[in-house]
């Protein structure tokens, strides 16, 4: 891998205003609806790809003044990194063949390369500049930093190549779309001229023995010849069932799936499940190529997989494999979600919680000083067992399950609606005292409210209290 894209900043993008987040090489993004996932996504594809030529007014963030931002600002940090994934000092020669003297040096010299992507409105559309920073500071001044002589190009040259995939994909209709990556790999290929005109010898074939042995087929091909009675007899028809040239295969291409070779059907009948699944594969296909491309031109090659909501009609096993065959992507991989079964899959380092608050999107982590017991014990009591509440806008915490299956309840009768509606989980954590630390040191660290409903046992009270909960 040897690099990593492991920093972003954004600011007066969609929801977020000011914004740094760190990025391991596989990053869960997770939240509820509307806390900024995609924006973080489609603020990447903005710095590292082609999300530029979508920009619209509505992507300029909108403060409590109801006035928009005059300009969206991202900057990526790559650095170098070992084989499994840790910084190192040093990018080695190839890197530094290819980013030259855009590569910076931190105080304790680590080196880094930082771009800075801005956008603005300009003359009814919108005007957006790359440059490169000489500077990474630190804190909220991170606006301010130097920047060099703008250069679009760099982007472009280099081997970072950004993938992104939209919640809502379809290997059905991609098939159809010039600009899928399907269509991309079809447009790839490439044969010689002996192998073309081997592969035409062998459709004309091919052709000639659908049409003798169908006389439906072959009496078309009767009538459509009296054509030659308006060219003086010098005209010829011809019917193709399957296209003569190699050129037009891609126009007909289609993808079919079954239990086995004699039971399988086109795509098109297949549900959104089996289509999309389909369609994240291609991805694979896509980047597979073109590192082979890069490799045989002697360029280097570093991926960045940005999947939003992969496990879309996905059923739960089906949504753990999907994240294992993810995982193995060889690069870099953001991927946002509301699958509690894919943030179980994932390590409790790749978890990043997004919120909204009153002053826009702000980023959570799980703390990574816990001892090894402690993250134990937090997959399994809480994001194992109990994944439904990294989506949860507030946490009640009981004792037992008396009071996990009653307090619900008591809720919808004082609050008129059931407690998932509002976004509160109500949690017996199975005991007291310690038991109830998981839950505490979870919500503490996403910022989640949380409530204990206790008799007021000294155990309880003396856990709760280590995290200033009254």
């Amino acid at each position: 891998m040897n690099i990593l894209i492991n920093t972003i900043r954004i600011a007066g993008f969609r929801g977020i205003k000011n914004l740094e987040m760190s990025l391991p090489r596989v990053t869960l993004l997770i939240g509820m609806n509307n806390s900024g996932k995609t924006s973080v996504l489609k603020a990447l594809q903005l710095a590292l790809g082609d999300y530029s030529r979508y920009l619209s007014e509505e992507d300029f963030y909108i403060g409590s003044d109801d006035k928009r931002a005059d300009e969206i600002v991202v900057d990526v940090r790559i650095v170098p990194v070992d084989e499994q994934g840790n910084r190192i000092d040093t990018f080695d020669e190839a890197w530094q063949t290819e980013f030259e003297d855009r590569i910076q040096s931190e105080a304790n010299s680590f080196q880094y390369v930082a771009l800075r992507t801005r956008s603005k409105p300009d003359k009814g559309g919108f005007d957006t500049s790359y440059s490169v920073l000489r500077v990474w500071t630190d804190g909220n001044n991170w606006l301010n930093a130097q920047v060099e002589i703008p250069n679009k190009k760099f982007l472009r040259l280099n081997g970072i190549q950004f993938i992104p995939i939209d919640a809502q994909r379809d290997i059905h209709q991609e098939i159809g779309e010039k600009s899928s990556l399907v269509r991309k790999v079809l447009s790839n290929i490439k044969y010689s001229k002996t192998e073309v005109d081997a592969l035409e010898a062998m459709i004309n074939e091919l052709n000639d023995q659908a049409i003798s042995k169908s006389n439906e087929l072959a009496t078309l091909k009767t009538n459509l010849e009296n054509l030659n009675q308006s060219f003086e007899s010098s005209g010829k028809a011809e019917i193709t069932p399957f296209p003569r040239k190699i050129r037009d295969l891609s126009k007909y291409f289609s993808a079919h799936f079954g239990e086995d070779a004699s039971s399988t059907f086109s795509m098109e009948y297949h549900g959104m499940g089996t289509r999309s699944w389909a369609s994240m594969l291609i991805v694979n296909a896509f980047a597979e190529l073109k590192k082979k491309e890069y490799e045989e031109e002697e360029n280097l090659f570093f991926p960045i997989l940005a999947a939003e909501e992969p496990e879309a009609h996905l059923h739960p096993n089906a949504q753990k494999t999907l994240y294992q065959q993810l995982e193995k992507f060889e690069g870099q991989v953001i991927i946002s979600t509301h699958s509690p079964y894919v943030a179980a899959m994932a390590k409790q380092t790749e978890l990043r919680y997004l919120k909204r608050t009153p002053d826009g999107i702000t980023v959570r982590h799980l703390n990574p000083d816990l001892d090894q017991e402690e993250r134990r014990r937090l997959q399994r009591e809480v994001i194992h067992s109990r994944g439904e509440i990294l989506f949860s806008k507030a946490l009640v915490l009981s004792e037992g399950e008396t009071e996990e299956q009653a307090l619900p309840l008591l809720f919808k009768e004082y609050c008129g609606s059931e407690a998932f509606v509002k976004g509160v989980s109500f949690i017996g954590v199975g005991g007291k005292g310690i038991k109830y630390l998981p839950f505490l040191k979870f919500a503490k660290d996403f910022d989640i409210p949380v409530f204990i409903f206790s008799d007021g046992e000294t155990e309880a009270v003396e856990g709760a209290s280590q995290f200033g909960t009254e």
